[in-house]
């Protein structure tokens, strides 16, 4: 039967084996003593000829001098003196101390980021809401200068309307909790006298430097003690102002650092402090502008969502962080973030 040139060959010293004596397995060998030897190296040609042209320099005429490097462009020195530059420099200043002031995190604050950004989402919609109100419905020529107005004064007032109702609530959450934990409770209220001492310093200095320089101002003294009034009252305006709204805005949102006494106390004290000054501004400007449907929602829709938002961040420290009002105050809550 034929192998096609794989197998074993027929026998012992027949031709087609691959072995000794043309037995073996494999393709077939060259025949023994070819006449004509192996073949050459290279093929059939022989090897290949050198290349006749020596290597050619890709630069012939030399190196292309390197493109021109753009000069960096340096500031004037007059930049350091330039309004935009100061004003940066007084802002960044008074942003430094008033964080470092008012916002002290502490070791029972829970951070929790989705809290956060739902709390961004409907400030930033209960500002278009408002603007969207004070266009359509605002007959006044100055609405706008009333709104931007009455933004500082809310601004100005939530501190001193915390500083009423937050000891309240604070005794409350003190004598709700059991007695083995009032002691620690008490003994954590360093942080939020320590801001509330502060804030109330600020607006003591302001206070007393422009009164101060009122009376300068009334009175026929030439003194050195003018200049110096001159001096305070000048920095008061260009660097306590800009801390002072800096201050108020983050005293009421860390609540005076109330998160140091018992994590929950921050939205509770929201919560508690939305709803007083909705009451303040009802008893001050009255109702707002627009038809009675508007007026209503204008006037609680703020208060709804705010004590909706901290009520749903009391239930996710209550499920996600086991925190609660009368047990997650105590040594084995703090720390957590």
């Amino acid at each position: 039967m034929a192998s096609g040139g794989w197998g074993p060959g027929p026998g012992s010293g027949q031709p087609g084996g691959n072995g000794p004596g043309g037995q073996g397995w494999g393709p077939p060998g060259p025949p023994a003593n070819n006449p004509y030897g192996p073949p050459p190296a290279g093929g059939p040609y022989g090897p290949p000829a050198p290349h006749p042209y020596p290597p050619q320099n890709p630069y012939p005429y030399g190196r292309p001098a390197p493109a021109p490097a753009r000069p960096q462009r340096r500031r004037s020195r007059l930049w350091y003196l330039s309004i935009p530059f100061l004003v940066g420099l007084v802002v960044r200043s008074a942003h430094r101390v008033a964080t470092r002031l008012f916002v002290q995190e502490g070791d029972g604050r829970i951070e929790d980021r989705t809290v956060d950004r739902v709390q961004v989402a409907r400030t930033v919609l209960g500002v278009v809401a408002t603007l969207a109100l004070i266009l359509v419905f605002g007959v006044d020529a100055d609405r706008w200068e009333n709104a931007a107005a009455e933004g500082v004064a809310n601004m100005i007032i939530t501190p001193v309307l915390l500083l009423c109702t937050g000891p309240l609530v604070i005794l409350g959450f003190i004598l709700y909790a059991p007695s083995h934990l009032r002691p620690y409770l008490r003994s954590r209220l360093h942080a939020p006298l320590k801001a509330v001492g502060w804030y109330l310093l600020t607006v003591l200095v302001i206070a007393g430097v422009l009164y101060t320089a009122a009376q300068v101002a009334v009175g026929d003294r030439k003194d050195w003690f003018v200049y110096v009034m001159l001096l305070l009252s000048l920095a008061v305006m260009v660097w306590g102002f800009p801390f002072f709204f800096l201050a108020s805005l983050y005293s009421a949102r860390s609540a005076f650092n109330t998160a140091h006494v018992h994590p929950m106390l921050p939205p509770v004290l929201t919560a508690v402090l939305v709803w007083v000054l909705v009451v303040f501004n009802l008893i001050d400007s009255g109702m707002p502008e627009g038809p009675p449907v508007l007026q209503f929602c204008s006037l609680l829709g703020g208060p709804l969502s705010v004590t909706a938002v901290s009520l749903w961040e009391l239930r996710r420290m209550r499920t996600r962080f086991g925190v609660t009002v009368r047990g997650g105050a105590g040594p084995a809550a703090s720390g957590i973030r």
